[in-house]
């Protein structure tokens, strides 16, 4: 896109927050998008914010769900299992774009969708999930945690079967949406916060 086109989004509500959902869209099926690795913050047992970059695997706008993979033995499970708030951060240089999210987390570890989400990561994804110990956990020298056996190969899916157990969804129900667009002419910013009630999303302009 160009700086001296206007986007039909520019003043527009409801096309702005349709925009930020193609991105979330297209940053779950395509691993070029910058939404594809956004940042996912949590909060820790001491009340601080804990941030990393995670995949993000599945958008469902219809019922305002992303989904995450992760590792069933990581903190950021217990914290998620403690505090279900999660925040989000993404920008989409291409877009010009800027994404804030915000909601609640539940994290699955058995189920279709666990079993299926399971199905469609690769094998050298699934390999992830054999490290001993669980990710984070304190070690004397540095480590894959993997087997050595297991390093640079691909494994067979009887290898990876036992990874199975460590595997677990993150699913999050988005209550909040910042948009920030960057435009040459002037910059946009929007607020959209789920109302229950009403079953809709309720929109304002902010100042960028």
């Amino acid at each position: 896109m160009t700086e001296d086109k206007e986007e039909p989004f520019l003043n527009d509500l409801s096309l702005s927050l349709e925009e930020a959902w193609k991105i979330l869209r297209e940053g779950a099926s395509d691993r070029h998008s910058p939404l594809h690795t956004p940042a996912v913050a949590t909060v820790t047992g001491t009340g601080s914010p804990s941030q990393r970059i995670m995949v993000l695997r599945a958008v469902d706008q219809q019922n305002r769900r992303l989904r995450f993979n992760s590792d069933a033995r990581g903190t950021k499970i217990a914290e998620i299992d403690r505090q279900a708030g999660v925040s989000m951060l993404g920008y989409h240089p291409g877009a010009k774009v800027q994404l804030r999210l915000s909601g609640k987390a539940v994290v699955r570890r058995t189920g279709p969708e666990v079993d299926a989400a399971w199905e469609q990561a690769s094998l050298y994804g699934q390999r992830c999930y054999l490290a001993e110990p669980g990710p984070g956990s304190p070690v004397d020298a540095p480590t894959s945690g993997l087997d050595p056996a297991m390093e640079g190969v691909k494994p067979t899916p009887e290898q990876v079967a036992p990874a199975r157990a460590h595997f677990a969804i993150l699913q999050v129900a988005v209550e909040r949406i910042e948009w920030l667009y960057l435009a040459h002419r002037g910059h946009r910013r929007a607020l959209f916060e789920w109302n229950a009630g009403a079953g809709q999303w309720d929109g304002r302009w902010l100042v960028p």
